[in-house]
């Protein structure tokens, strides 16, 4: 198990340190460890998802949006080998953070019994949704990973529909949303 734990840090280019949760993992001799990096490995490879370069982009908003600095660095670092630049970066983070306030808003709206609010202007500035860097299919994309993982069922509907309309096949989804789901699990085995 010691082996793969190595053999996880060196593919995501992180410094051996103490994380207790894959710690545990290889003191306890489970084969989830295996698993896991398997599962990582698999979803970063997914051609459905245009490249490396996006599939680390996606990876890199789940780290940022679940506040993992260890993971939200190394995949910077893979997505600037694979040419990401830091405006491409800064949108992810800027996606992130969007998401984080529109996935809380709307949350509530849909769990809140009072209909009245859903008549109420959401008043919350979405300027990059309009023209974003990264294109509108992407920018889509990577929303609909991060509403999937913060549980808002209203934006992962209207992002679903949204990434479609933008000609995204079911099978980029899919593989969108079962990366942001490893990463979203890979983010507990990181945790200083």
């Amino acid at each position: 198990m010691e082996e793969t734990r190595k053999d996880l840090l060196a593919d995501l280019k992180i410094e051996d340190a103490l994380y207790p949760s894959l710690e545990a993992l290889v003191k306890g001799e489970h084969k989830y460890i295996r698993d896991l990096r398997i599962n990582l490995k698999n979803a970063l490879q997914s051609e459905s998802l245009g490249g490396k370069k996006n599939a680390y982009l996606i990876a890199l908003a789940v780290a940022v949006n679940e506040k993992n600095r260890v993971l939200a660095e190394a995949f910077t670092e893979l997505a600037k080998t694979e040419g990401a630049t830091q405006s491409e970066i800064a949108e992810i983070h800027a996606i992130a953070s969007l998401l984080a306030s529109l996935n809380v808003f709307y949350r509530f709206r849909h769990f809140s019994s009072n209909k009245s609010y859903e008549d109420m202007p959401a008043g919350i500035k979405m300027t990059i949704m309009a023209r974003p860097g990264l294109g509108k299919q992407f920018f889509e994309l990577v929303a609909l990973a991060v509403s999937a993982v913060n549980g808002c069922e209203t934006c992962v509907n209207n992002h679903e529909k949204s990434v479609r309309q933008e000609g995204a096949s079911e099978q980029t989804i899919f593989d969108a949303i079962r990366l942001a789901s490893i990463v979203k699990g890979l983010t507990i085995s990181f945790q200083s």
